[in-house]
């Protein structure tokens, strides 16, 4: 049995979850998020809890026992508290700030970098600096893929440690040139 799937997915004041045969909807006081699951998991609804079965023991029903557990807990815990992803900017001029909805990055390049968000997900810089942005969202899937997406427009480099990171992200450094022995 696996450890993950095995686990109920408890739901909290206020949340309410629908189950139609694989078609989720939790809604919460954030949002609400839908999803599709593998028929190969069944998920009953007991005591505000929800408990996922698979049919049988084969490998990928064992696979996607923990995977469907998981999805559904991150949509619970999404639509109850929502997630967040901090980012930070390192570099000598390199700053960001948010215009509506959108986030400008100057990082370094000859024209400013805008960032659209997707539906749910916002922005927010929160030193005067812009050095440090914080995306914020109910989907923990599209808050790391646009986190990623800000990440990869100025990944941090080995030798000064300039460019975009994850907060608390450790980066390996390079030493550079040693210089010339003459």
């Amino acid at each position: 049995m696996s450890r993950i799937g095995k686990l109920p997915v408890s739901i909290p004041q206020g949340v309410t979850v629908e189950i139609k045969k694989n078609m989720v909807m939790v809604k919460g006081p954030k949002g609400e998020l839908s999803r599709d699951f593998p028929p190969e998991i069944s998920l009953k609804q007991e005591d505000g809890q929800v408990i996922a079965t698979r049919n049988s023991d084969h490998r990928t029903h064992r696979a996607k026992h923990g995977l469907t557990r998981a999805l559904l807990n991150n949509m619970v815990i999404g639509v109850s508290d929502g997630f967040s992803r901090k980012l930070q900017i390192e570099g000598v001029g390199y700053r960001s700030a948010v215009e509506g909805e959108n986030l400008i990055l100057n990082v370094g390049y000859s024209h400013p970098v805008v960032i659209e968000p997707p539906e749910g997900i916002t922005f927010e810089v929160t030193d005067r600096a812009g050095r440090e942005i914080i995306v914020s969202g109910i989907d923990k899937e599209v808050v790391g893929e646009i986190s990623a997406r800000i990440r990869r427009t100025r990944p941090p480099e080995p030798y000064k440690g300039k460019g975009i990171r994850y907060a608390g992200e450790q980066i390996r450094r390079k030493a550079g040139k040693a210089g010339k022995a003459g």
